[in-house]
């Protein structure tokens, strides 16, 4: 069982959460965007995985004075486990890539939910740097988030559908 933390504490166990699960989403988008079998997909993830080095960069920086260095504690490490898992046989068939994808879009959701807590934290202590990290942060990972699920759904239909296309232009050959 983990420990209490209030205060500043609490301040840096938060950063570094937002750091560790930042690592995951750039390790995931850099496997993904390798293995993903959707080429619109790949090119998605490669777009955001600039963006998502650049945050991760900028929240080490915003975690350095804090303390903050990534450390991995329990809900960032169950998230990069199973994202590690999924990630491993994304390339042997679509429904592990999409499996994958959905922990990636999870993370991403996850950073989400960081990224306004750091906000308001962030005006609560008045610290503007952090707040304004924070705003974008929250902003690009709501966007990227969005378009992860817009692609995911598409790949679900695609998997869906894939055995009952086949099979009705089967029986109509028959």
């Amino acid at each position: 069982m983990s420990e209490a933390k209030t205060g500043d504490a609490f301040i840096t166990h938060e950063l570094d959460e937002a750091i560790a699960i930042q690592r995951a989403i750039v390790d995931a988008e850099t496997k993904l965007g390798r293995d993903h079998p959707r080429a619109d997909v790949k090119k998605l993830i490669k777009d955001t995985l600039e963006t998502d080095r650049k945050f991760l960069a900028r929240l080490e920086k915003l975690g350095r004075p804090k303390g903050a260095t990534g450390k991995v504690e329990e809900v960032a490490e169950s998230l990069e486990q199973l994202m590690t898992q999924t990630a491993e046989n994304a390339a042997e068939a679509k429904s592990e890539a999409y499996e994958a994808h959905a922990v990636l879009l999870n993370l991403k959701r996850k950073q989400q939910d960081s990224a306004a807590a750091m906000v308001r934290i962030a005006r609560a202590v008045k610290d503007d740097e952090m707040r304004d990290a924070a705003i974008e942060f929250e902003r690009e990972s709501k966007s990227s988030a969005r378009e992860l699920a817009a692609a995911l759904a598409e790949l679900a239909v695609e998997i869906a559908t894939t055995n009952v296309r086949t099979s009705r232009a089967q029986a109509a050959r028959a």
